[in-house]
């Protein structure tokens, strides 16, 4: 009897090894990417870590940037980007290292460079959820990196965003604190666990007064600092799908857009606004994972768009750049 426990014992723990070197191997559970609270950029994800999920590696270095690591000098001839952004721009756990808009960006550019140029590099400095106070608040922690360029890539949803937050640490299951215990626990969280409520994160969402307001000065705030730094400064903003799937988009949306539109013609912004692209695209649709989140056809016309703006702006990017005041582009 003794030998039979013994032996139901082993076969259950065998299988149990079994399950958590699957989850971890095949799926990638067990080491997912975490976050820290901050009180001014509200959060980050934490720097240093290095993960594969769901078959999808995920680098994330020692600035909480999804980039390679990079020399805090910029060599004289590399050509720095640096990419502020959200979900969109940092890609979360559905989208491989290799696959980011930033990651594509960089290879497109690397192939004929102009003089003096050698190197390319476009750091990608993003996290879900981010709004324009929370891109705002790391420029202002971290710098420029000395980068001749600075996007700040949108979402619509992006111009209603709250002030930064660091509630969300920790208490929400997309922003874990910690790593899971081991895959198993991971997967049975994920199943089982229900969300509680976060003290305080009701009135966050609440903010009183006109938001996009707020975000049209933190935009502003971060073309002024670009300036300073001498980088030539891009906008761009990508649609909702229900703007371009043939529902009817909200009207508060479209007065915001209306007001972003007017913002960057008053501070000569250089603007992509995708949302024609998106809707004269073959398959609006394909550009999607779900009603915000781009699929890799997304990604590809974004970073295609986008490498073809920055292209045109390295005429008037030398080793350091000048002060120049840009045209609109594809604001139509």
């Amino acid at each position: 009897m003794v030998r039979v426990i013994l032996l139901v014992v082993a076969a259950v723990v065998g299988l149990l090894i079994a399950i958590e070197i699957g989850l971890r191997v095949l799926v990638g559970l067990g080491d997912r990417p975490i976050y820290i609270p901050d009180e001014e950029i509200g959060y980050l994800l934490a720097p240093n870590q290095k993960m594969r999920r769901f078959g999808n590696r995920i680098f994330i270095n020692r600035y909480s940037m999804r980039s390679d690591e990079f020399a805090d000098v910029r060599p004289a001839a590399t050509l720095r980007i640096l990419l502020l952004g959200d979900s969109i721009a940092n890609g979360a756990w559905w989208t491989d290292q290799a696959q980011t808009i930033s990651a594509a960006i960089a290879q497109q550019l690397q192939t004929n460079l102009p003089q003096p140029f050698q190197m390319v590099e476009v750091l990608n400095a993003s996290a879900n959820s981010w709004g324009p106070r929370n891109q705002l608040a790391y420029l202002k922690r971290f710098g420029t990196f000395d980068s001749q360029i600075v996007v700040l890539l949108l979402n619509t949803d992006d111009l209603f965003a709250t002030a930064p937050t660091s509630l969300l640490v920790g208490r929400d299951p997309n922003y874990p604190d910690r790593k899971p215990y081991s895959a198993i626990g991971e997967l049975l969280e994920r199943v089982f666990a229900r969300p509680k409520p976060i003290p305080g994160i009701v009135k966050v969402y609440q903010e009183k007064g006109d938001r996009v307001s707020h975000n049209l000065v933190a935009i502003e705030n971060i073309d002024a600092i670009a300036r300073q730094n001498r980088a030539q400064f891009l906008l761009a903003i990508a649609p909702l799908l229900r703007e371009v799937d043939g529902t009817a988009p909200r009207e508060y949306e479209q007065k915001a857009r209306s007001r972003l539109k007017a913002f960057v013609q008053t501070r000569k912004i250089t603007f992509v606004d995708f949302l024609p692209l998106f809707k004269h695209s073959h398959r609006p649709t394909s550009l999607y994972r779900d009603r915000i989140h781009l699929s890799p056809d997304g990604n590809r016309l974004v970073s295609d768009t986008l490498t073809s703006v920055i292209r045109n702006q390295l005429s008037v990017v030398s080793d350091r750049a000048p002060e120049t005041k840009s045209d609109n582009l594809l604001d139509n």
